[in-house]
């Protein structure tokens, strides 16, 4: 039963990460409705992700675990049918705050991983805060460390891959007392202390350049670490330490992020994973949905012209 059913999920995984090798430089142009202020269910955010012309959309993990297998191998047949695949799901252990929440939440994330494993998820995403009240740097890295790493052995158990995004604006590292993990490298630093091979990055230009970044620190990564990328701009006429992270703007809009330099060196170390928009941008947010998912597309089209 365990052999069928695996089998099950490497036909299903193979047919969706097919529309992987696409338009953008092997990258995969992923909807994520949520980050742009767009309402839609996980059947209409495939619809609009294939309308529109992009490749993958994020995974709604409780919908997906609580489908039949009828009802899930008819959502993978429409994928399928769409040239639409998946892209990421959040991570929905609590482990933020304190010992008992965490082992509160982690009571149902093994089931929670085993339904993405039967859909054919592969990538589960989540941030970093950046500051804490409470603990030292190093107390923070060993509690994360500790907690990370059982949720993401837990999911290596099911084949999948964690992927943790930094924050990089001074105006949040700077908020509370401890600043935590706010760039590239400390995130490395993280990655080392879960010691799990399945714990990569998530990266975001945003990030990147608030975190003073440049072209030469992707490069000291490999694809296989990064496991979603998101793609923004920033507000003309504010210095970097004093940008705020949610008023940002669509992907070479402001020309203020170097973002043929971020793709470029996710183009040069081979990365072929999702990459979304996600600018916290109120103008696209009022938008009507097929503007805002039009006005996101043609961002991305317009980013990617430039690392063609």
């Amino acid at each position: 039963m365990v052999h069928t059913r695996r089998l099950f999920i490497a036909a299903g995984a193979a047919g969706l990460t097919s529309s992987l090798l696409g338009r953008s430089q092997g990258m995969s142009l992923h909807l994520s409705c949520g980050a742009i202020g767009v309402k839609a269910s996980q059947t209409e955010a495939i619809d609009y992700a294939a309308r529109y012309g992009f490749d993958s959309v994020d995974a709604d993990g409780r919908y997906l675990g609580s489908l039949t297998q009828t009802d899930l191998s008819r959502l993978l047949d429409t994928m399928r049918e769409k040239k639409v695949s998946w892209a990421i799901a959040g991570l929905p252990v609590e482990f933020r705050k304190d010992d008992a929440a965490f082992a509160e939440s982690m009571k149902t994330f093994p089931a929670f991983a085993a339904g993405l494993e039967r859909a054919g998820v592969k990538n589960v995403t989540t941030w970093i805060s950046p500051s804490s009240n409470e603990h030292t740097y190093l107390e923070n890295l060993r509690i994360h460390g500790r907690r990370l790493r059982e949720a993401a052995g837990a999911m290596q158990d099911h084949g999948l891959r964690l992927g943790m995004e930094y924050v990089g604006p001074k105006t949040l590292w700077s908020a509370q007392r401890f600043p935590f993990i706010h760039t590239m490298s400390e995130m490395k630093d993280l990655i080392a202390e879960i010691g799990k091979p399945n714990a990569g990055f998530v990266l975001d230009s945003w990030h990147w350049y608030t975190a003073g970044e440049k072209k030469k620190d992707l490069l000291s990564l490999r694809a296989e670490q990064v496991v979603s990328v998101d793609l923004n701009d920033a507000p003309a006429g504010i210095p970097a330490d004093q940008q705020v992270d949610n008023r940002r703007e669509l992907p070479a809009s402001t020309g203020v992020i170097d973002v043929a330099a971020f793709l470029g060196g996710l183009k040069e170390i081979g990365y072929t994973g999702p990459v979304r928009v996600e600018p916290f941008n109120e103008a696209i947010r009022k938008m009507p949905p097929g503007e805002a998912l039009a006005a996101t597309k043609a961002a991305l089209d317009k980013a990617f012209a430039l690392v063609a």
